[in-house]
């Protein structure tokens, strides 16, 4: 057939050319479609790797809430028992300041190692303080001494030794704390 004989290319059928048009209309919207549901199909899989790394993170998060849970579950017991320490220790020093009891203070020191040793083995052990600086995280000032022979905000005396469970303080240690002389 001939190109000139074809009746949607004629110049005398007006309908061949409106019938193209609305294909190509036709085909325009189906590719706006395809494209729109191409965007559509690329948002949804967004929104599903960022829910996938959401849960992720909630069961990181979960287990390590239960693993610190687990991890200071004996906090409540070595508060109670922190006193029980404290009386020991008086009582060791008490009785080294006498010659009286020295069979009665041996087995005192011992109750105190195997109870300290007990409570290592758990995770809580006294926090050093004695001349070293100053922390508020660790540290509670009950007093402030002028003193020249160290730096200010040195810690002097502990008054009461304070304890941390790993890493986190149970009782911080009471302390009397340097500051420069007047």
């Amino acid at each position: 057939m001939d190109p000139s004989e074809d009746p949607t290319q004629s110049e005398n059928n007006p309908q061949g050319d409106a019938a193209g048009d609305s294909a190509d209309a036709f085909f325009a919207a189906s590719d706006a479609e395809i494209d729109q549901l191409k965007q559509e199909l690329v948002d949804a899989e967004k929104r599903v790797l960022i829910a996938q790394a959401d849960l992720e993170n909630f069961r990181k998060r979960m287990r390590r809430e239960r693993e610190d849970e687990l991890k200071y579950a004996n906090s409540p017991l070595l508060s109670d028992l922190l006193p029980v320490v404290d009386n020991l220790q008086r009582g060791i020093e008490s009785a080294e300041k006498t010659e009286v009891a020295n069979g009665i203070l041996d087995g005192i020191k011992i109750v105190e190692k195997q109870l300290l040793e007990a409570m290592k083995k758990r995770g809580c052990e006294p926090i050093d303080a004695q001349g070293q600086p100053f922390d508020p995280n660790l540290h509670d000032a009950i007093l402030q001494q002028p003193s020249a022979d160290v730096e200010p905000g040195t810690v002097l005396h502990v008054a009461q030794v304070g304890y941390k469970l790993f890493e986190r303080v149970i009782r911080p240690s009471q302390v009397i704390v340097s500051k420069a002389p007047e």
